[in-house]
């Protein structure tokens, strides 16, 4: 597995608890008979600025929840897997500005639902793997523009007049900037072999030393062995040797 990316809990953690607590609010609403519609954002009003927090939170019906669950569940998984420093900022401020964008553009009426997040992880992930220019990233937003690239109708007017395509647009616009305003490492392949280092001279590898100018294989000039006279050491001490007889057993 590549080093810049390790697995950890957090990564199934992180999407599975979001949407969770996403249908729990929804269970909430159903259940105690709860009314968060107007807790959505409803654009150019006072009171409307609470729903850059809370409009993420709030589904319309069970099919609006699921069709945000599921790929909230894979996109946060991605992003916490290849972006895990900048992952819980990306989340916030893409929560934030694209509310707060949405608030300034949209229709007046309730904008509501977690699209805006979907759109702005989309952004984020497609744009930050192409700036980035490391092949796993790139291959990671080419899988999500694959997966959700017919999501990028749905930013104009007029497609669909039940959904908020102003919340679409102001998600697609965060994710584009924050994928700029947030580095990442510079991504670098390991180089494995001596001939992949910059400062590698061809000349000077033994290997490629037993090939000429054309490419044969050629052998190396013979060894010359030269012989090394070992220098002596002379001392000017006089050396008196004593000799003794060896006495034989009786």
């Amino acid at each position: 597995m590549d080093k810049h990316f390790k697995f950890s809990n957090s990564v199934i953690g992180l999407p599975l608890f979001f949407v969770l607590f996403l249908w729990f609010v929804y269970w909430l609403e159903i259940r105690f008979g709860f009314d968060f519609g107007k807790n959505g954002i409803l654009p150019r009003t006072f009171s409307g600025l609470q729903g850059i927090i809370f409009s993420p939170f709030i589904h319309s019906d069970l099919n609006h929840l699921y069709n945000n669950s599921i790929p909230l569940l894979a996109l946060l998984a991605a992003l916490q897997f290849f972006y895990a420093k900048q992952s819980f900022s990306v989340i916030g401020f893409g929560i934030i500005f694209s509310g707060l964008l949405t608030w300034i553009i949209g229709r007046e009426n309730y904008h509501i639902g977690a699209s805006g997040l979907i759109y702005v992880l989309v952004s984020f992930i497609f744009f930050k793997g192409l700036l980035t220019k490391y092949y796993r990233l790139i291959a990671l937003s080419l899988t999500v523009i694959m997966l959700y690239g017919g999501m990028l109708w749905y930013v104009f007017p007029e497609v669909d007049n039940s959904i908020s395509w102003e919340g679409h647009l102001a998600g697609l616009i965060t994710g584009f900037a924050l994928s700029f305003i947030y580095k990442t490492p510079e991504y670098k392949k390991e180089l494995k072999y001596d001939w992949e280092k910059p400062d590698f001279d061809p000349i000077e590898d033994k290997f490629l030393q037993r090939f000429d100018e054309n490419g044969n294989f050629v052998n190396l000039p013979p060894i010359v062995e030269e012989e090394v006279e070992l220098p002596y050491f002379n001392s000017n001490d006089a050396v008196v040797y004593t000799i003794i007889e060896k006495k034989e057993d009786d």
